[in-house]
This record gives C-alpha cells, structure tokens and sequence, in this order.
C-alpha cells in the first residue's frame, strides 16, 4: 500500500474565486464603461500583499467554518499542535498578539474541548497548552484542508515560484 502523504490525500483542489475587478489600461476601448487605472497601485508591496491575501481569507473563512474556526483560531491551534506545550508568552510573540487579546482565545478553545493546561516541565510559572486528542483530529483536517487551499490559491505559480513568493514574503515580515 502507498505511504499516505498530504500531497496523495488531496482531491480536489476547492477553486479560489477571481477577483471581480478588472485591471485597467486607460487607452483600451471598454465598451463604453470607464475603466479604472490601478497602475500605481499594482507596485506597492502592501496592495498587492492584501490584493492576494483578500483572494485567499474569503475562501478560507468559508472553508474553516466547518470546523468553527477564525484565522486566528487556526493559527494557534496549529502552534500548539506542532509545538506541544508551548505557553501563552510564546504564543503572543509568535503571532504578534498582545497577551489580554489571548486569554479569551485560549479560554474559548479550552471550552470547546480543543486545548488544554498542563504545568511546563521548565518554568514552575507557566502552563504549556497542548492540544486535546479531539482538537489534534479536528486540526489534521483542518491543516489538509488549508493545504488544499493553498495548492488551489496558487495553482498559476510552479512550486519554485510559490517558494519563493513565501521566502521573499517572510523577509519582509521576519
């Protein structure tokens, strides 16, 4: 039997719709509606930035509803998965969120049944979070299905490209 991987589990890749807005080129005949110039914009970092993170949060949204989980929802479940009792601190500084802004996220996924409080093995001080054998499931899903997205969101780039998109998008932010 072949070794299951996320690459072999993926169906179907789900489509990411298209923006509605079309590109203009002012000198382009337009059938009689007036095009809009977004040449400018097109060569700042931060409006393309969210151009392309716009095209894939809808779908995400959609997608992980199903699991009930927000992008920030996802994004600590993931850190916890993949780093078995990180704490709040390292949370925080991970994803850039002020400390008050957690407490209710950890206190919601704790009410769900996803994570749950152990003592930190190193600091007498801090509870590490891990997640419940239900969260870690639900987070297996979760994590193929945002896979799937991400290999349908950027279908039109080879894998060097979307590399290299990821590399030079973190150099930005790292």
């Amino acid at each position: 039997m072949p070794e299951t991987t996320v690459a072999n589990t993926l169906r179907r890749p789900r489509a990411v719709r298209k923006s509605p807005i079309r590109q203009a080129r002012p000198s382009e005949p337009d059938g009689g509606e007036s095009r809009i110039d977004t040449r400018y914009l097109e060569t700042l970092l931060g409006y393309n930035a969210r151009r392309a993170a716009l095209a894939i949060i809808e779908v995400f949204l959609e997608q992980m509803s199903v699991y009930g989980l927000r992008p920030v929802d996802f994004s600590v479940l993931s850190l916890v998965r993949h780093n078995p009792g990180i704490t709040s601190r390292q949370l925080c500084q991970a994803l850039g969120l002020l400390p008050p802004n957690l407490v209710g996220l950890i206190q919601s996924l704790e009410r769900r049944g996803l994570i749950e409080r152990h003592p930190h093995p190193h600091d007498g001080r801090a509870m590490g979070l891990h997640l419940t054998a239900s969260g870690d499931k639900m987070m297996q899903a979760a994590e193929i299905t945002a896979t799937e997205l991400e290999i349908s969101a950027a279908a039109r780039l080879s894998m060097a490209e979307r590399k290299t998109l990821i590399r030079l998008l973190q150099k930005v932010y790292l």
